[in-house]
């Protein structure tokens, strides 16, 4: 998995000019990330065809903190969503399994979303969809954290910019606050009740099958192993990391 110079041609533009002596050109650097977030390997595996591995790293964690890699996303999400006609949008979150080595970075160095459910430690991945490529809106919260809130917090993120646009959200999200914040918005809540409602009401179900566009959006971006499993400590690396995966699927 690389980028080809026409696919860095695209981006390029969005990189810190390189001054003095660097080895290591911003398309060598690139490809090296990617092998890193297909792979979820340590960085002391990197081939040495990409150069020393510290040097990478320090580049990388030093780029997610200046913000780089999330202005490359948010200039190719901006293209995918003028390039296609929103209709719906969908709703949901993701579990990625911790490994041990995310534990442990002190408060002081950086936000860790980082929870306990009954699964294990896990951070969750909450994502608004456009359609399975196109990602919306998305954050990190910990494992023990309830859908619903975190639900909010998209809607809230998103307000009206897709006036009327409906939402696909499955039984996490049917709760009075949820679908009252999506109507005050504008949008029309698309959510099965809970099968205890005493007043239930009726969906559309055949637009409610269309939700399964965010259930392969998660499928295509847990194929990068390091956004399938959370080796990183602080949110920004983890976040940074499904956003090059976003940016790679994007590009091709």
């Amino acid at each position: 998995m690389n980028i080809t110079k026409e696919q860095y041609a695209r981006i390029e533009k969005y990189f810190p000019v390189q001054r003095g002596n660097v080895k290591i050109d911003n398309c060598t650097f690139i490809n090296a990330i990617l092998y890193i977030a297909e792979n979820g390997c340590k960085w002391r595996a990197l081939p040495e065809k990409y150069g020393k591995w510290n040097s990478i790293y320090q580049r990388f964690k030093r780029w997610c903190e200046n913000g780089v890699i999330r202005r490359i996303f948010n200039a190719l999400q901006q293209e995918k969503i003028i390039a296609i006609k929103v209709q719906v949008l969908a709703l949901d979150s993701t579990s990625c399994k911790l490994h041990p080595d995310a534990h442990g970075a002190f408060k002081k160095h950086g936000q860790q979303c980082i929870g306990k459910s009954k699964g294990g430690w896990n951070t969750k991945l909450h994502v608004v969809s456009a359609n399975d490529k196109v990602i919306i809106e998305m954050h990190l919260s910990g494992g023990n954290c309830h859908d619903a809130p975190q639900g909010r917090i998209s809607i809230e993120n998103i307000g009206d910019s897709y006036l009327g646009i409906p939402y696909l959200m499955d039984r996490a999200y049917e709760g009075d606050k949820t679908r009252e914040l999506c109507q005050s918005f504008g949008h029309k809540p698309v959510v099965p009740p809970k099968k205890n409602r005493i007043n239930p009401w009726e969906y559309d179900h055949e637009l409610y099958k269309q939700r399964n566009i965010i259930e392969r959006l998660f499928r295509w971006l847990k194929a990068f192993r390091r956004v399938c499993t959370r080796y990183d400590k602080l949110d920004v690396i983890f976040l940074s990391f499904v956003q090059i995966a976003c940016i790679f699927t994007w590009l091709k």
